[in-house]
């Protein structure tokens, strides 16, 4: 088939859910077998997680006063008392909001970049020249990826979820003139409410690397082909994180309730 053809059919969603399971397994197992560079894992750590800090940090603070200020105004209409504001809203950042909002952010940020730097080896045949000398591309391009986003999104959701209270707590006692110690209060916070978060962590983790890694390793046709990779990457990774919090949030639902 040209390349020509491929572009405009492309292969079919099973084929590429199939693809992607067979990544997700052979990242694992690889994973699995250690061998792998520390420093590379290391230095994909800082690239994922320390160079993300700060624009997760402001993401994250921006919509913690929105939020707030949203739902206070949104509250008062109905009940003047707003008592309950703070701890609904700290229910709803850790149960859902911070991992995923994080996540969506982390797509457009490290999925591009994924999908950019395995595509550009790939259209420059250096993927190639590692099958030629036995390494697997697998175990070293992937799987530091893997491993590395993994391991930094639980703490980047926590940092990040803690700015969003803290701007939430100040947007609440500036416009609406509610204590602090009244807003952060965990009353409606349940240990579900932090499983189904941290699955969410896990899940995001896990899928974001996996997509835009395949994203890269199927790029083909010079910068174009790196283009549409990166684009490809982008949209499957928010797609992946909208479906996985339908299905977690549903399945936390049906095990801890509302």
């Amino acid at each position: 088939m040209s390349q020509g053809s491929r572009a405009d059919s492309g292969p079919g969603l099973g084929v590429t859910l199939a693809e992607l399971y067979r990544l997700f397994v052979l990242t694992v197992r690889c994973c699995l077998e250690g061998g792998l560079e520390r420093r590379s894992v290391m230095r994909q750590m800082y690239e994922i997680g320390n160079r993300s800090l700060v624009f997760l940090c402001i993401v994250m603070g921006f919509m913690g006063m929105i939020l707030t200020y949203q739902a206070g105004l949104q509250t008062q209409r109905v009940v003047p008392d707003l008592t309950q504001l703070g701890a609904t809203f700290l229910q709803l950042l850790i149960r859902d909001l911070a991992a995923s909002i994080c996540a969506l952010m982390l797509a457009t940020r490290v999925g591009a970049g994924i999908a950019a730097e395995i595509g550009s080896m790939v259209v420059t045949e250096q993927v190639d020249a590692l099958h030629m000398c036995g390494a697997d591309p697998i175990k070293h391009l992937v799987c530091p990826r893997f491993l590395a986003t993994l391991l930094v999104f639980a703490l980047l959701v926590v940092l990040a979820a803690c700015v969003a209270a803290a701007t939430g707590t100040w947007t609440a006692s500036a416009f609406f003139d509610l204590n602090p110690r009244t807003f952060l209060s965990l009353q409606l916070l349940s240990a579900g409410d932090v499983v189904v978060g941290l699955t969410k962590c896990v899940a995001y983790g896990a899928a974001i690397p996996i997509i835009s890694a395949h994203a890269g390793l199927t790029a083909f046709g010079g910068s174009e082909g790196v283009g549409s990779a990166t684009t490809r990457a982008v949209v499957g990774s928010s797609l992946a994180v909208i479906v996985l919090n339908f299905l977690i949030s549903g399945a936390g639902y049906v095990v801890f309730g509302p």
